[in-house]
C-alpha cells in the first residue's frame, strides 16, 4: 500500500468528523476548485457546502474532494440508521410501517458499507468499482425513500423519509465526481454535467486484452454441503440451512458450495451480506426447484420482500436450477439480486410481474430462461444477459383471450452518472407454447414490448437477438413522458420478424456500430477480471 493510501483513508475519517448531521446547510462560501468541481454536480449547492465544511487542503486533488463527499455521505447514513432505528421501535402498530423499516435499515447500511468499498478503492486506481459501488449506494438510498413513500402516515415517518432524500443528494454528488474523474481525470476544468449515450457521450472502452484465467463456477463433486429433500442420509433438509453453515465475511474468496439435490423445495431463502462466495448447485432446471408464493397484495409484503430467493453477499453463483414465484398476480419476485460480480448459468427464473430483479451491482446471466409477463426483469444493476431464453407468458386472469399489454424489461436507473443498464446479447426473445396460441388467435390484442422507463434515465439495449414476432413494431413503451428524454434503448444486428426497427418509437434508438462494443460483458461489467473466458463469448458481433 502507497502512502498516499494511508493518506486520503485518513482525510476520509477526518471528514467523516466534519460532515454535518444533519446535512450541511446551504450558506459556506466555496473556493474555486470546489465551485468548478461542484458543477459538475446535480445538487451544485449542497455540493458545495459540504465541501467547504469538510477539513481539506487549500487546493484539494480530485481523489480529496471525491472522498469528503463520500464522507459526508457516510456520516449522515449512520444518523439516518439511527432515525431508522427509532422508527422501527415506534411501528409496533403498523406491520407495514415495520416492513419498509425493516427495508431500510438493510438498504441503508448496504449504502454505507459499498461507500466504504469505493473509498478503499479509489486511491488504487480502482475507479470502475468505484463507481459500481458508488452506483448501488445511491440505488438504496432511493430504495428507503420510495418505501418510506408508501409509509408516510406520521410526522416522523415524514421527518425520516426528508432526512433520507437530503442523503440521497449526498451520493448522487459523490456519484457525479466520481463519474467525471473516470471520464476527464484531474483536470476538473473539464468536468461537466454527467451525460449519457442520449446526450451522445460515450464512455472510453476498456483496455484488458483477454480474460485471465478465472476460476469458473465449481463443480457438485466439491460441494462443502448438500440439501435433499427429507434430510436423509446426512444431507441437510433446508436451503437456508445450508447457506447458515457458510463462514461469515471470508476475505480469501474460498467458494462455499451448496448442492441442492433434486426436489422441490418451498422455502425463502435469503444469503445476507456477510455470506460470500456462495454457489447453489443443482440437477438441473425443472429437477432442482426453489419455490414461493409471497406477493405484494399480501399484508406486510412488498416487492421488495416477495423473494423467493434473495442475496445480497458478493460473488454468487448459480447453475442448474430453477428459482420460482407461483403467485398469479401482484408484484412477485423468483429471484433477487444485490450480489456483486455474479454468475448465473443455466438457471430458469418462473413467474408473472416482477420475475427477476437484479436490483444492483455487476451481473452476469448465461444460458438461462426466463419466463414472466409484466416487467419481469427489472432493477437498476448492470446486468448482462448472453445467450438467454425470455419468453412471454400468459396473464393468469380469468379471460386471458381479451389480451393486454406485456412488458419484458423495467430498469430503474434514477441518476445519469450510474454505471447501470441491462444488456441482452444473443438472446431469443418469444412466447411459451401457451402465449403464441393466444397470441396467433388474435395478433391485434396480444402486444408484447422490449421495455419500458421505470425511472428517468432507464438504459436498456438488445444486441444480436432473434425478435421474434410477437415482439410489437413500435418495441419500446412508455411509462410516463418525462423518461423518453433521457432514458436509452438501443437496438443492434437483431434477426427476426420482430426486429424491424422502421415503425420503432422515435426515443429508441439504433446503437452506432462504433460503439457497439461498449456494452460486451468485457467492458460494460469489467467481465475480463471476474468472468471465466469460456462463458464470455467471442462473437460480439459489430458489423450490422
Amino acid at each position: 500500500m502507497s502512502s498516499s493510501f494511508f493518506f486520503l483513508s485518513f482525510l476520509f475519517l477526518l471528514t467523516l468528523s466534519s460532515a454535518a448531521k444533519p446535512p450541511p446547510s446551504l450558506t459556506t462560501t466555496a473556493t474555486p476548485v470546489i465551485q468548478q468541481a461542484c458543477k459538475a454536480t446535480n445538487f451544485s449547492q449542497q455540493c458545495e457546502s459540504t465541501l467547504s465544511q469538510a477539513k481539506l487542503p487549500p487546493n484539494p486533488t480530485s481523489l480529496e474532494l471525491i472522498q469528503a463527499a463520500m464522507a459526508a455521505s457516510s456520516s449522515n447514513l449512520d444518523t439516518a440508521l439511527t432515525k431508522i432505528q427509532s422508527l422501527l421501535d415506534a411501528s409496533t402498530d403498523s406491520k407495514n410501517r415495520s416492513v419498509a423499516a425493516t427495508i431500510c435499515l438493510e438498504v441503508l447500511q448496504n449504502s454505507n458499507y459499498r461507500i466504504s468499498l469505493a473509498n478503499a478503492s479509489l486511491p488504487s486506481g480502482k475507479i470502475k468499482d468505484a463507481r459500481a459501488w458508488l452506483s448501488a449506494a445511491l440505488a438504496y438510498t432511493y430504495d428507503c425513500s420510495n418505501v418510506l413513500k408508501y409509509v408516510n402516515d406520521t410526522k416522523q415517518v415524514a421527518e425520516t423519509m426528508s432526512f433520507v432524500n437530503s442523503i440521497y443528494n449526498l451520493n448522487s454528488n459523490a456519484l457525479s465526481l466520481s463519474f467525471n474523474y473516470d471520464a476527464f481525470g484531474n483536470d476538473i476544468a473539464s468536468w461537466k454535467l454527467p451525460k449519457t449515450e442520449r446526450d451522445g457521450f460515450w464512455e472510453k472502452l476498456e483496455s484488458g486484452g483477454e480474460s485471465k484465467a478465472i476460476t469458473g463456477i465449481p463443480d457438485k463433486s466439491v460441494a462443502d454441503v448438500t440439501v435433499c429433500k427429507g434430510g436423509d442420509s446426512g444431507c441437510l433438509k433446508t436451503i437456508q440451512e445450508a447457506v447458515n453453515k457458510a463462514p461469515d465475511n471470508d476475505g480469501k474468496g474460498k467458494k462455499f458450495v451448496i448442492y441442492i439435490k433434486e426436489g422441490v423445495y418451498e422455502e425463502t431463502v435469503k444469503v445476507p451480506l456477510e455470506k460470500r462466495n456462495v454457489v447453489f448447485l443443482g440437477d438441473g432446471m425443472g429437477k432442482t426447484v426453489i419455490t414461493g408464493s409471497a406477493n405484494a397484495g399480501q399484508l406486510g409484503v412488498s416487492t421488495y420482500t416477495s423473494a423467493t430467493v434473495a442475496i445480497v453477499g458478493d460473488g454468487f453463483m448459480a447453475k442448474d436450477l430453477t428459482f420460482q414465484n407461483t403467485a398469479p398476480s401482484h408484484q412477485a419476485v423468483a429471484f433477487k439480486s444485490d450480489s456483486d460480480l455474479s454468475i448465473i448459468e443455466n438457471c430458469e427464473f418462473l413467474g408473472n410481474q416482477d420475475t427477476l430483479l437484479p436490483q444492483s451491482l455487476r451481473q452476469f446471466y448465461k444460458s438461462c430462461y426466463i419466463q414472466g409477463n409484466i416487467d419481469y426483469i427489472f432493477g437498476n444493476s448492470a446486468s448482462v444477459f448472453q445467450d438467454c431464453k425470455i419468453l412471454v407468458r400468459p396473464r393468469q386472469d380469468e379471460n386471458p383471450e381479451k389480451g393486454a399489454s406485456n412488458t419484458i424489461t423495467a430498469h430503474g436507473r434514477t441518476d445519469p452518472a450510474q454505471a447501470t443498464g441491462f444488456v441482452f446479447h444473443n438472446c431469443l426473445i418469444n412466447g411459451t407454447e401457451e402465449y403464441l396460441a393466444l397470441y396467433h388467435s388474435n395478433p391485434n390484442v396480444h402486444k408484447s414490448f422490449l421495455g419500458r422507463p421505470w425511472k428517468l434515465y432507464s438504459r436498456t439495449v438488445f444486441i444480436n437477438c432473434q425478435l421474434d414476432e410477437i415482439v410489437t413494431p413500435k418495441g419500446w413503451s412508455p411509462w410516463t413522458e418525462a423518461p423518453l428524454k433521457t432514458l436509452y434503448y438501443g437496438e443492434f444486428g437483431n434477426s427476426g420478424p420482430g426486429s424491424d426497427l422502421s415503425q420503432r418509437v422515435p426515443w429508441s434508438s439504433k446503437i452506432p456500430s462504433e460503439h457497439v462494443l461498449e456494452y460486451s460483458a468485457q467492458n460494460f461489467i469489467q467481465g475480463n477480471t471476474w468472468i471465466p473466458s469460456s462463458l464470455l463469448s467471442s462473437k460480439f458481433d459489430k458489423s450490422n
